[in-house]
């Protein structure tokens, strides 16, 4: 399933993976599906007119398993009285390429912190993709993130993008960033049709496509390698990355710098201050890690109740 817009799913149906025959089968949810979501990533049973004519209509009858789910807790003004919502962004995803500015707007390592966290509870790999390098550079970003065996690529609007597009071969890959950084350019240069793809969903979905879903586009197959095809979902931009549906050692998992620092720790020692034996205080003023590391992953630990923080 690749877009989704007031109740009306687009998917992609095609003979195998790697047929480049694209067939767009605009789809309702059966009933008999329940209140099961279905997501963009989803993969997908259809019956029903799936010719991809135009007013055809197919029904989903069967979500199948998901390999991976990248969620986020929602915006404080999405919840309701009942809680807290919990959003799936895209299901089956192996890779989150996190989009920072390295200027207007300057980067944020707690927002960056953050989609680490949700990419490691979901068991996907992380790429950071630094934009706007040919105005500002990266060295800061990098040292904060240089105990971390995190994978990074820069980009400038004068070079090509052949190091990011060998991160994106054969692979499912979601962006996400903060409005302004730079995706969307992303997107229109990886796949030059983006916009006119777009335009397809929203003529399909019958109705502009909203600014609340997530859009997935296959790379042109120039851009792909032996690999076979790959998939890149644009997500909008996001003001917060919300972490209150992961657990707090879930959340320590996301710091894996300072994981060998709790080896010393009391029992159920929560990590929040120096105060009752903590050690991480002690490993990282020997070196091992970085102090604002340590802040950052205090602060994720304070917000996970309110999730306030999303610096």
């Amino acid at each position: 399933m690749v877009a989704v817009d007031r109740g009306r799913y687009t998917c992609v149906l095609t003979d195998s993976a790697d047929d480049p025959a694209d067939r767009l089968v605009t789809a309702m949810r059966a009933r008999e599906l329940g209140r099961r979501s279905v997501v963009v990533g989803d993969r997908v049973a259809l019956v029903g007119d799936t010719s991809g004519a135009d007013g055809a209509l197919a029904r989903i009858v069967r979500i199948g398993d998901r390999g991976s789910v990248l969620r986020r807790t929602a915006d404080d003004d999405e919840n309701t009285a009942e809680g807290r919502l919990e959003r799936v962004v895209v299901a089956n995803a192996d890779q989150l390429v996190i989009v920072s500015s390295l200027t207007d707007p300057p980067p944020r390592t707690g927002f960056i912190d953050r989609c680490l966290v949700a990419a490691y509870d979901a068991g996907i790999e992380p790429l950071l993709c630094l934009t706007k390098a040919d105005l500002a550079a990266p060295d800061e970003v990098l040292d904060y993130y240089a105990e971390l065996d995190l994978p990074h690529v820069l980009t400038r609007p004068d070079a090509d993008l052949a190091e990011l597009r060998r991160f994106l071969d054969g692979r499912v890959s979601v962006l996400v960033g903060h409005s302004g950084v730079g995706k969307s350019t992303l997107v229109n240069r990886l796949v030059p049709d983006a916009d006119r793809a777009v335009g397809v969903v929203s003529a399909i979905g019958r109705g502009r496509h909203t600014s609340t879903s997530a859009v997935a586009l296959r790379l042109p197959p120039d851009l792909t390698g032996s690999a076979g095809p790959g998939w890149i979902v644009d997500t909008p931009g996001v003001r917060s990355f919300g972490l209150a549906h992961v657990s707090a050692e879930s959340l320590l998992h996301g710091f894996p710098d300072l994981v060998p620092g709790t080896v010393e720790c009391p029992p159920n020692c929560e990590h929040t201050t120096a105060e009752g034996d903590c050690r991480l205080d002690a490993w990282v003023a020997a070196g091992n890690a970085d102090v604002r590391r340590l802040a950052s992953y205090r602060r994720l630990l304070a917000s996970r109740s309110g999730d306030l923080d999303q610096s």
